[in-house]
């Protein structure tokens, strides 16, 4: 059957679309718990949060690299959270024209207490999966993300 002459695949049975749609209602879902839970964070806030609690200090290029996000708008995202007193940067011991971003005591405390709230709206989220479809979920995505990796 040429192209053309297929049908047109629904929007919402598109695999991209799916995928595009899960990950907007979780990151609705993870902002709206983290409000009610009277975290003043938002979704970029968090992931920024928690690059730093896994990887450590980080120049903003480097965070701004692994989150894929804009150097400017980094930029801006840390000042919001330095200003919060969750972070602070200080100069690179290797070349001090450069700064290292790290997690203040308060920022790694509400890393600790963000990431719970996080895993119980995940959790919330797989509640109607059982463990084999969790298992094969994980199995698919990780499959994924591999062929997606070959490519760049």
């Amino acid at each position: 059957m040429c192209p053309s002459e297929r049908p047109p695949v629904e929007a919402h049975y598109s695999l991209g679309s799916l995928i595009g749609q899960t990950r907007s209602a979780l990151v609705a879902s993870i902002e709206r718990t983290l409000a009610q839970r009277g975290f003043d964070i938002t979704m970029s806030q968090f992931l920024a949060l928690k690059q730093l609690a896994a990887n450590g200090p980080m120049s903003a290029g480097e965070l701004a690299q692994a989150l894929r996000h804009d150097p400017g708008a980094m930029t801006r995202m840390l000042a919001k959270l330095e200003a919060k007193g969750y972070l602070c940067r200080h100069p690179d011991r290797r070349d001090r024209r450069a700064l290292r971003i790290e997690l203040t005591e308060v920022g790694a405390r509400l890393w600790q207490d963000i990431r719970a709230s996080v895993d119980a709206c995940l959790e919330n989220a797989l509640v109607d999966l059982d463990a084999g479809e969790r298992e094969h979920l994980a199995t698919i995505l990780q499959r994924i993300l591999r062929t997606l990796a070959r490519e760049s």
